[in-house]
């Protein structure tokens, strides 16, 4: 587990009683993303990343759908679901393709401004 924590960072992991979440602060990762939208009234806060996960989800995740949920915030994304594995199989995902710049670039194009 500490792994796993430390290989999604800067998210970070929230167990609660019935449920998980993962969750990031904004403005500590990946601003230039959102930079490149900003024209078009991106912010990069939770909102944003919101709209960049689902895209994602939808696009590379589609049989995490029904499990994997948002709850952003303006200062944080979070990200949650009663089924850990789920998220945490979202979450690894979701960061190595933040990782990838073309590939975080190309999902981005297709987020909607929520």
């Amino acid at each position: 587990m500490e792994d796993f924590k430390e290989n999604i960072k800067p998210f970070f992991w929230v167990e609660h009683q019935d449920s998980v979440s993962v969750c990031l602060n904004i403005g500590v990762y990946k601003s230039e993303i959102f930079r490149a939208r900003d024209k078009e009234g991106f912010e990069g806060n939770g909102y944003d990343w919101c709209s960049l996960a689902k895209v994602f989800l939808k696009e590379q995740k589609p049989e995490l759908m029904d499990t994997v949920s948002f709850d952003p915030e303006a200062d944080m994304f979070c990200a949650y679901s009663t089924n850990p594995s789920n998220l945490k199989a979202f979450i690894i995902a979701l960061k190595e393709a933040c990782e990838n710049e073309s590939l975080i670039q190309d999902l981005f194009s297709r987020a909607e401004l929520d």
